[in-house]
């Protein structure tokens, strides 16, 4: 537990830290006046850029030193959410900051409420009057979102009545998500066996969720909330039929926010199961489980029109290229290397594509080791099963580890997706540092325009992440070996 005068001095640290942020996002913020690109002179690179510049990045530096100052767990529980609130306070009346993507949410809520497709055309062909505040590269692309927040959406600008009505309308379902976090985060950490005090800070307190989640209104907010709901009732009511299609179908609406949930399904069906982890069990209650998976998918599909649509805009994710993105920036180092040979390999969808295989793979090795894990502690194969106490922290920690290998290896990253390994990894990882670290390096990757500063060092971030990358790789790969020697023939 640490020292109440450092505590005290970490939680007023970081309330300056976000006054900051909220009067650099006035100054300089994802405003719809303003929209990235379109004045040389907009936003942080007018007059008053150093000074909207300093108050972001000296904001920035305090949230985020305040927040890795506790990293190991705050004084109690309840300090913890009371300081995660207090650090929201100045954001959720700040404007939109760290991205643009409130007003793609806007553009596709109001196509879809106007009867167009947005899965068919992007919101510039659909019409969208707010079209000059979304960034140009999403402007002519379809919604990656599915038909839930597609509905969603839609009704946020019904009610909002306006631009600015729906971006309130958006930050209160954001708002909502972290809410329903929090609340589901105490039961999930308990049945782990984690620390309350330690989960609530990390998962809550972090700079990415008050920039990004509250602030930059992003429907990962919502995505993480209906799975944490569905983990925390899978949890607390395995095996039985109700609960379980329960938990399926809030699994099943996160998905249909955003697609990337659908890697937690097959850890989900482990903590399905009560007592022995047998073939005949997994099969009986994960059958519950993705029963009520495909119900939420057949439902908002059907009830929304847009059947699904919504798959083929995946495909138009990763139009952004960045080097922040490991499998891109490969790609990236191989066409330096083959340009100065005289080629041109356009290697990054080979990288993208080898990434994406890899990751099928690693989901499978994570998935069998907890699979593995979990028979052997509950007795499989024994005259005695041990205690259940492991089910559910093997299966959130898988989870948790494939979701950070989603984050590693798809074809583009961004500062928010961070959250999503973050939000399970706080409620079921042992050690925390190999997470918390790259989240605080992450939130020093956007401006508050939502310029991100990859834009402007390609070329030498692609080396220092392909070395990254490649250094890990290797210290992954001796890691396997020593394991394999250890084990006995």
């Amino acid at each position: 537990m640490p020292p109440p005068v450092a505590a005290r001095l970490a939680r007023y640290a970081g309330l300056v830290g976000a006054v900051l942020l909220a009067v650099a996002g006035w100054l300089g913020g994802a405003l719809p006046s303003t929209p990235r690109g379109a004045s040389p002179a907009g936003g942080w690179r007018s007059d008053g850029g150093p000074l909207t510049l300093g108050a972001w990045l000296v904001g920035t530096s305090l949230l985020v030193g305040a927040w890795w100052a506790l990293r190991r767990g705050a004084p109690s529980t309840r300090w913890a959410y009371r300081t995660a609130g207090l650090w929201a306070l100045p954001l959720l009346a700040a404007p939109p900051l760290g991205s643009r993507d409130v007003y793609s949410y806007a553009c596709q809520g109001w196509a879809y409420a106007h009867g167009v497709d947005p899965y068919a055309v992007g919101v510039a062909g659909a019409g969208c009057p707010w079209v000059d505040a979304v960034a140009p590269i999403w402007r002519d692309t379809p919604a990656p979102y599915g038909p839930f927040f597609v509905l969603l959406a839609a009704l946020a600008v019904t009610l909002g009545g306006g631009l600015v009505g729906a971006i309130v309308a958006f930050r209160l379902l954001a708002v909502a998500g972290v809410l329903l976090t929090a609340v589901c985060l105490v039961g999930l950490a308990r049945a782990t066996g984690v620390p309350t005090r330690r989960a609530a800070w990390l998962a809550l307190a972090g700079p990415l969720v008050g920039v990004h989640l509250i602030a930059g209104a992003h429907n990962d907010a919502v995505m993480l909330g209906l799975l944490t709901l569905g983990l925390l009732v899978l949890v607390r009511r395995p095996g039985r039929p109700g609960p379980l299609l329960l938990a399926g179908a809030l699994l099943g609406l996160a998905v249909t926010v955003k697609a990337t949930a659908v890697v937690v399904l097959p850890f989900a069906a482990l903590a399905a199961v009560p007592g022995r982890h047998t073939v005949r069990a997994l099969l009986r209650d994960g059958g519950w489980l993705a029963g009520g998976v495909l119900g939420a998918v057949a439902v908002t599909s059907l009830l929304s029109g847009l059947g699904l649509g919504w798959v083929g805009g995946l495909t138009r994710s990763g139009d952004s290229e960045q080097w922040t993105s490991p499998p891109t920036a490969v790609g990236f180092v191989v066409d330096y290397a083959g340009g100065l040979a005289g080629r041109e390999p356009g290697a990054v969808p080979v990288t993208r594509a080898a990434a994406l295989l890899l990751l099928a793979v690693l989901v499978a090795a994570l998935w069998w080791r907890a699979w593995t894990g979990l028979r052997r502690a509950s007795g499989v194969g024994q005259r005695v099963a041990r205690p259940d106490a492991a089910r559910p922290r093997a299966a959130l920690l898988g989870a948790g580890l494939a979701l950070a290998a989603t984050v590693a290896l798809a074809p583009v990253f961004h500062p928010w997706y961070a959250t999503w390994p973050l939000t399970l990894l706080a409620v079921a990882a042992t050690r925390t540092t190999w997470f918390v670290a790259p989240c605080a390096a992450a939130a020093f990757l956007a401006l508050p325009d939502g310029t991100n500063l990859a834009r402007f060092s390609k070329a030498p971030g692609a080396l220092a992440m392909t070395a990254l990358a490649a250094g890990l790789a290797v210290w992954g790969l001796l890691r396997l070996r020593r394991a394999g020697a250890a084990c006995p023939d």
